[in-house]
């Protein structure tokens, strides 16, 4: 299928061939019929593209502040790869469509094959032939309301918060400062809604279309017509509310806002312009300034968004999905006009050169629809859920595939999310020996992402296809953490080598499913991605170190952060706590120093916060400490560790510099600014165990112990007590 995509990094845009996404649980897959380029949006993104590097961080110093603390936490050369990464990527385009069902996932019973809806989301409405929407971002179209109409469906969510914001009563007159596709939405509204309203646009051509959508009056921001019709129609009061729907750089609406406002009036924040609030102008009115937030409530937070979680209408009214469905309704209704507002449409093979149009000022528009090709939605049933298959047990285990030397390891990529493409891809793209042969994803973009930057033969979504082909060796899980267990199981069955990405399992249930699977196919050739034991200054510092002959304690403090608001790491219904997905790292690290497996856990938490400490006890009496802390300072060091045993002491000091202390003392040189965690010599020790047909680089039950002493953290949490891991080694 065809998507309209742009690099951010060099501003190219492009319609690009792309795999259709697979149709996931809890949503549908929709075949476009009309999507609407937002002209102040989409615009603004698109501009920015080509600004030079210097005027991308101007534009964005929200994300220079999160690049420096990369810098602070994981080193320059890592940021550098992972910010160009993300810079040098095709990024998708588009948020609000109308299109037909052609898909139906597990979980959705109120839309079936063939239902018109209009859908939402900068993640799922794109400007693409097909897309996966999840159920609270999508509506059904009412009977009677004509699919380039319904395409309106988002924009005109954004407009009707807006309008909510301002809690607008019959009677009140309304400013509304910028007379675009959404400013003329909110006065369509704000006149559905008995509120008279006035305008302001420095385009003639926007005001007479906004007087002729219900305005009654409109002007240029300098006009004396505008603060006279304020003052007639408020009786020189001022408005009751005012609408920022503009925007620039430019700090003129707000200015204008004080001045028209009445005594406490309301100031609603819609678009994206200069708020330096003229501090003695706001004071003097006691003007009490509000913030839209995109469509309404549910924005952002993916329980809802994501997983289908509505929230109670008796608790809250307006949701996302609600706010689309009400404007739908006025539209199919009427009350709301939306066909004034069309200035081009445009057929979406040209979508390249339409907004390039758009972006040269050829193109002067409130609103372009893109028009797609007209096809019947094939009629496909909804996967039945699968039933986990008993074990059998095997006799033998399955011989390692013989290879030969000279072919290449042919590798299959599920997953090409950051991780994957900022820490493992570039270590394996061009790499002499190996072929990358295909990468899976759910959704479609990240695939053709990937094969456009590392060179995969082939992008799809059909994971039973890849799994199924003779030709590949090895899969690469690199997905979310909830998938990564049932991901690993159809590998393994399928005869693959498999990398997973940590954690290997979220449950015991999980954890029993895996191997289980290797049971019945005999296939034990698995490793989880516990790279820190092949870090080389790590690896130096325990040769360094030396063996031990008696008890050794090790202290090791994660530093781990506080995580962004919207974080999918925080979705811990679904993906596990934060500890659970990457514990095992530290557990692991500590094992392998101290050469055993652990026999018990005990883990507090500090209340209110993801704070623990694990306390690990080993055969012999060793012990380790994780302190794993997410309020600790930004700038300190992400990761510290002391070992000490027979008068010895080892430490690390964030993968930056090692020491060793007692008999013959160490000091290694500090590393030139990367931190080397192991990422690169991991993959060789796994290729090379693919290559040969040699065992893997960490044996099964070394993993198995790490998972198990990971999931054995929540429950020593629980029952506040140590928790034995029976049948350790």
């Amino acid at each position: 299928m065809k998507q309209v995509v742009q690099n951010y990094k060099s501003g190219e845009l492009a319609l690009l061939d792309v795999p259709v996404p697979g149709c996931k649980p809890n949503g549908v897959l929709v075949r476009s019929a009309y999507s609407l380029i937002s002209t102040g949006t989409e615009l603004m993104k698109v501009s920015e593209a080509s600004m030079s590097m210097l005027g991308k961080a101007r534009s964005r110093p929200d994300q220079v502040a999160k690049v420096m603390q990369s810098v602070a936490t994981n080193g320059l050369t890592a940021t550098y790869r992972k910010v160009n990464n993300r810079l040098d990527s095709y990024t998708p385009l588009g948020y609000s469509l109308c299109g037909v069902v052609e898909q139906v996932g597990a979980g959705i019973d109120d839309v079936a094959v063939g239902d018109l809806v209009a859908c939402a989301g900068n993640e799922h409405a794109l400007h693409a032939e097909l897309n996966w929407v999840p159920k609270n971002l999508y509506a059904r179209v009412p009977e009677g309301l004509a699919p380039r109409h319904a395409a309106f469906g988002t924009v005109g969510s954004i407009a009707m918060q807006g309008v909510r914001r301002g809690e607008p009563q019959l009677g009140d007159v309304a400013l509304v400062i910028g007379l675009g596709l959404i400013g003329q939405l909110v006065v369509q509204l704000l006149a559905a809604s008995g509120v008279r309203v006035v305008g302001v646009d420095p385009d003639p051509g926007r005001c007479e279309l906004a007087e002729r959508l219900g305005a009654a009056a409109c002007g240029d921001p300098e006009s004396t017509a505008v603060q006279n019709a304020v003052a007639e129609l408020t009786d020189g009061h001022g408005v009751d509310q005012v609408y920022l729907a503009a925007g620039g750089g430019s700090n003129q609406p707000v200015e204008l806002a004080a001045r028209l406002s009445r005594d406490r009036g309301r100031v609603v924040d819609i678009g994206k312009c200069r708020l330096d609030l003229p501090w003695n102008a706001y004071y003097e009115k006691e003007l009490d300034v509000r913030f839209s937030r995109s469509y309404g409530p549910g924005r952002y937070d993916p329980e809802y968004e994501l997983e289908g979680r509505d929230y109670p209408i008796g608790y809250v009214r307006w949701t996302e999905r609600r706010n689309l469905a009400c404007f739908l309704d006025l539209a199919a209704r009427g009350r709301i006009d939306v066909e004034p507002l069309v200035s081009h449409v445009a057929d979406f093979d040209d979508a390249v050169e339409t907004y390039q149009r758009l972006k040269d000022g050829d193109l002067k528009a409130v609103a372009v629809l893109f028009r797609y090709p007209d096809r019947a939605p094939r009629a496909v049933e909804a996967q039945a859920p699968e039933v986990t298959v008993p074990a059998v047990r095997r006799s033998e285990p399955a011989p390692a595939p013989t290879r030969s030397g000279k072919g290449p390891v042919r590798l299959a990529f599920v997953g090409a999310g950051n991780y994957a493409t900022s820490m493992l891809l570039p270590h394996l793209a061009q790499r002499e020996g190996v072929e990358l042969s295909a990468v899976v994803t759910t959704t479609a973009l990240s695939a053709a992402n990937a094969q456009q930057k590392f060179g995969f033969a082939g992008a799809t979504t059909d994971l039973d296809a890849v799994l199924g082909d003779p030709s590949v060796d090895a899969v690469f899980v690199v997905t979310r953490h909830s998938s990564h267990a049932e991901l690993t199981r159809k590998a393994l069955l399928a005869g693959k080598a498999v990398f997973v990405e940590k954690p290997l399992a979220l449950t015991e249930d999980e954890l029993a499913d895996v191997l289980a699977a290797v049971k019945e196919s005999g296939n034990d050739r698995l490793q989880v991605g516990f790279n820190r034991r092949f870090a080389p200054l790590l690896r130096e510092g325990r040769k360094r170190f030396g063996p031990t002959t008696g008890p050794a304690n090790l202290r090791y403090l994660v530093n781990a952060g506080r995580l962004d608001h919207g974080s999918w790491y925080l979705q811990q219904g679904t993906e596990g706590s934060r500890f659970a997905g990457e514990g095992g790292h530290f557990i692991d690290t500590a094992s392998w120093l101290l050469a055993a497996d652990p026999v018990s856990v005990y883990a507090v938490a500090t209340p209110g916060n993801e704070d623990l400490q694990v306390v690990l006890r080993y055969p012999g009496g060793s012990t380790a400490t994780i302190s794993y802390v997410t309020t600790g300072p930004s700038g300190f060091p992400k990761e510290t560790l002391d070992l000490v045993a027979d008068g010895r002491a080892l430490r690390l000091d964030d993968f930056v510099r090692a020491s060793v202390y007692g008999g013959k003392r160490w000091v290694s040189s500090r590393l030139p600014q990367a931190r080397d965690k192991g990422q690169r010599a991991e993959l060789d020790a796994f290729l090379r165990a693919v290559r040969a047909g040699a065992p893997m680089p960490v044996p099964l039950e070394s993993l198995v112990a790490t998972t198990a002493a990971t999931l054995a953290v929540r429950t020593s949490l629980a029952a506040g007590a140590p928790v034995t891991l029976a049948g350790a080694r």
